[in-house]
């Protein structure tokens, strides 16, 4: 029988390798192909494609996704994105949710004020159009709130965390029913989004923040990672006149999403 001294000095080892391959690849993924995707952002190159799909849009997809794939998320899409003005909303386990949902889908994410100042992460979503908010200020969720009805009247989607932080991925909070309130406002359909990392979520855990756990520690912990599936679930559709006011519409979204993470 192998001591577990054996298997720390092996998983380190192994875990060592990934680093070693997956270290240059995220440095050409950022220090070459991040210049060009920039590059292909602006006009008139961002417009190519038409106003549906943009090549702006789809390069953002794309270097998304790479991204997941050299963390080792191997990434599985189940349903498809609305086009058009949708609120998503979506559960929250970690930074990764934003480079899940941004290889499948371009859209303006509401997020934390701190988000801004995360190294990388936090650039690439102010370029992202990232509408922040000052948790706790009241002020400041109204002027996110407006700016959301803004976006959705202009035919831009926008996605939110309803839980309003991360809970150690083990369970799906409570979604806040105010935020659901631009959709009522702007006319326009909620789309909840189911992210499982793992076998049947059993990574969630692994992906979220550890106790204390900085942004930088979390990333680099994540590098050396093994190989894991990575699941986006689109989920059916509400209309925002579907049912009877915000708190409904928070309700249904959540149950949908729990539905899919206690599914096989």
């Amino acid at each position: 029988m192998t001591s577990p001294r054996r298997h720390t000095r092996q998983d380190g080892g192994v875990r060592v390798f990934r680093y070693l391959y997956r270290v240059p690849l995220l440095l050409v993924h950022i220090v070459v192909f991040l210049p060009l995707i920039l590059l292909l952002m602006m006009p008139p190159f961002g417009r190519i494609g038409g106003p549906v799909d943009p090549l702006e849009h789809r390069v953002v997809r794309w270097w998304s996704g790479g991204l997941m794939w050299i963390f080792g998320f191997r990434l599985h899409r189940y349903g498809q994105p609305m086009p058009g003005p949708v609120l998503f909303v979506a559960n929250h386990v970690g930074w990764v949710d934003i480079s899940m949902i941004h290889s499948q889908k371009m859209v303006g994410f509401v997020a934390k004020r701190e988000i801004a100042g995360w190294p990388l992460v936090g650039w690439l979503a102010s370029r992202g159009h990232t509408i922040y908010h000052q948790r706790g200020n009241t002020e400041s969720l109204g002027g996110v709130m407006e700016e959301m009805v803004k976006r959705l009247q202009e035919q831009r989607p926008v996605a939110v965390f309803p839980e309003g932080r991360t809970r150690g991925g083990g369970e799906v909070g409570p979604f806040h029913a105010r935020i659901f309130q631009a959709a009522v406002e702007a006319n326009v359909p909620v789309q909840p989004v189911a992210l499982r990392y793992g076998v049947r979520g059993d990574a969630q855990t692994m992906v979220a923040f550890a106790p204390g756990e900085s942004f930088f520690g979390n990333f680099l912990r994540l590098l050396g990672e093994p190989v894991r599936r990575a699941e986006v679930h689109f989920l059916a559709p509400i209309g925002s006149q579907d049912l009877e006011g915000r708190r409904r519409i928070a309700e249904t979204s959540r149950a949908r999403i729990v539905a899919v993470m206690e599914g096989p």
